[in-house]
Formats: C-alpha cells, sequence, structure tokens
C-alpha cells in the first residue's frame, strides 16, 4: 500500500494547525511502516490523501478518478470554521460551502477530526462516508518539562511571582483574540502573551487593532517553532483558548498534555472535555476574568492530571491505527 499525502498551499499552511495535522499523518504512516510520497506527479500509489480545498487538489483528485485511484478527502475545514476569519469571510462564507461541498464529495471516503464536524459534514448531504479521526498529538513531545518551562520564563522575561496566561492561534476574530486582548485590559495584575502570527493584510480593523494594542502585560510573541511552545506550555500558569470555532483544535490537546491549567470557551467542538472536571469552561468575559483569577489565586484546583488523561486516546499512534484500518478499508471497497 502506497499513499500519496497531497496538500496545496503546504508552504503557506506550514504554520497553522493544518501544518501540524499533515506533519502528524506523516509520523503515523512512517511509524507504522506504510509507505508515502507528496509528489504530485506520482502514479504508482493506490490512495490519494488530500488535505486542502484548492482547485489543484480538485483536478488532482478529478485525474485520480479518472485513473482509478481511491480518494480521500481530509475535511479539516468547514463553513463553519471559515466565518469570522478575515475582511468578507462571512460573506462569501455560502459560496465557500458550496466549493468544499464539490471537492469533499470527490472523496470515496472523507476523514474530519471530530464527531462534532462529522455532525456538521452530515447535514451539508455530502453523501459520502464520514469517519472521525483526531488529528492526534504527540504526546512524548508536549509533556510537562520543568527546565524547558523555566527557559521559556527566562526568554521571555517573566519573574518568578509573575503569574502568565499564554493563548496560541492565528490573527483571527475566530480563534478568540479579541477575547484575549480584553482581558488582558481588565486584569493588568497578569501577564499575558500570544503565540501565533497571520498576515493582517485582509484582517478586519478591529483585529489589526487588537494586534497593536499596547499593554504593559501583553506581547504578541508571532510564530514560533514547536520547540519554544512546548516550553511555554510548561512555563505558563495558566492556557486560554477562547476559540469562537474549531473542528478539533490543536492546541488544547497540546496544552492538555503539558498539564497546563486550561480554560476553554464553551462551545460544541470541546463537548469531550468536561466542565469543572477536565477542564474549566466560560462563555461571558465576566465568566473568563472571574475563572482566571478563581484558578490562578488557588480558589479553583487545577484539572490537569485529569484533562491529560482525557487526550491520551488521540496520541499519535493511536490516530495513526485508525488512519491505516481506513485505508485497508477503503482499499477493499469496490
Amino acid at each position: 500500500m502506497k499513499i500519496l499525502l497531497y496538500t496545496e498551499f503546504e508552504h503557506l499552511n506550514r504554520k497553522s494547525g493544518l501544518g501540524k495535522a499533515i506533519r502528524h499523518q506523516m509520523q503515523a504512516l512512517t511509524e507504522h511502516h506504510i509507505e508515502y510520497t507528496t509528489d504530485p506527479k506520482c502514479k504508482d500509489y493506490d490512495i490519494i490523501h488530500i488535505n486542502f480545498y484548492g482547485p489543484r487538489s480538485y483536478l488532482l483528485a478529478k485525474k485520480a478518478k479518472k485513473m482509478r485511484k481511491k480518494v480521500i478527502y481530509h475535511a479539516h475545514s468547514t463553513e463553519e470554521d471559515f466565518r469570522n476569519s478575515f475582511i468578507f469571510s462571512n460573506t462569501i462564507a455560502p459560496l465557500f460551502k458550496k466549493w468544499i461541498c464539490k471537492c469533499y464529495r470527490l472523496g470515496d471516503h472523507i476523514i474530519t477530526p471530530t464527531e462534532y464536524s462529522k455532525k456538521l459534514l452530515e447535514n451539508y448531504h455530502l453523501n459520502r462516508p464520514i469517519t472521525a479521526i483526531s488529528n492526534g498529538i504527540d504526546m512524548q513531545f508536549f509533556m510537562h518539562d520543568e527546565k524547558k518551562g523555566q527557559a521559556f520564563r527566562n526568554a521571555y522575561g517573566y519573574q518568578k511571582n509573575d503569574k502568565v496566561i499564554m493563548g496560541v492561534g492565528l490573527y483571527l476574530e475566530r480563534k478568540g483574540i479579541l477575547t484575549f486582548v480584553e482581558l488582558a485590559k481588565r486584569m493588568p495584575e497578569y501577564k499575558f502573551i500570544w503565540f501565533g502570527y497571520s498576515p493582517l493584510t485582509f484582517s478586519p480593523r478591529k483585529i489589526k487593532k487588537a494586534v497593536h494594542t499596547k499593554l504593559d502585560n501583553l506581547v504578541f510573541a508571532g510564530y514560533v517553532e514547536p520547540e519554544i511552545l512546548r516550553g511555554a506550555y510548561s512555563g505558563a500558569d495558566l492556557y486560554l483558548f477562547p476559540t469562537l470555532e474549531e473542528t478539533e483544535g490543536i492546541p488544547i490537546l497540546e496544552a492538555l498534555t503539558a498539564k497546563i491549567p486550561t480554560i476553554v470557551n464553551d462551545i460544541p467542538v470541546f463537548e469531550f472535555l468536561e466542565d469543572k472536571k477536565d477542564v474549566y469552561k466560560a462563555k461571558t468575559l465576566d465568566e473568563w476574568q472571574e475563572t482566571i483569577h478563581n484558578i490562578l489565586t488557588g480558589k479553583l484546583p487545577s484539572l490537569a492530571e485529569n484533562g491529560y488523561h482525557k487526550v491520551e486516546s488521540r496520541e499519535i499512534k493511536y490516530t495513526g491505527q485508525q488512519l491505516i484500518e481506513l485505508y485497508k478499508k477503503v482499499l477493499k471497497e469496490k
């Protein structure tokens, strides 16, 4: 069995969650000794696994169908998580939905990261089998590490008594960046740092304003390599994920693996995490502020150990097994 892993605009997606998902696929295939290529000119593959919805991906899928090859479309994107991304994204969201549906219908099978995103896609009436397989997490890499945590604090100039709150995501409204900045304004006694970057060229004015906010307790650190990010998870005191919509949200898996106390937005994709047992959840700014204060002052207990155990089933070796089993199943289908 040989797999063609194809990701259009891979160089642009490298720094996003999609880029991490693709690296996880490669790692899983390598660990399971499955041959794969990323060369779209290759012809001796058995299955093409497409990770993006661009025009080249669409044409490559059409070509594969003519060659009687099996096609798996990986639905990392939905209309719902396309919204609140950039200028006019909400206006063109219905057209985006039509396009991705046209792409996904070329698949003999569709993969999506969670049961939540699977439900969304089922409502699109794609008439294709859909399987939920997590993007996975390398738990060994993101394991809590005191030395790396201290190195992070030293590198960014945080003192021993500083309470550091971190966030991760692109510069998108959907990622909850407006909530993060507002909380930094409301809580000057704590240090806030946001990791991640995307060009602001097509961002709404309010996002540009948020990113350029000047506060003594707020830092936009930009994109950093995974090595630095895992140090941040180990060295910060609290992780916030105020995202408005996700198909999975790889940073939440990373944070819980590192056993950092975590607050997430109370949205459907995080139904697999139980409020006040695995993580804390919040909806309004007042709820976020109160929960942050209560965690960092010790009024609420850490749930880090429970959160860690909740993501163990999404470790790469398990998601890799599911992926291989699906490949074999698709190959057997007429």
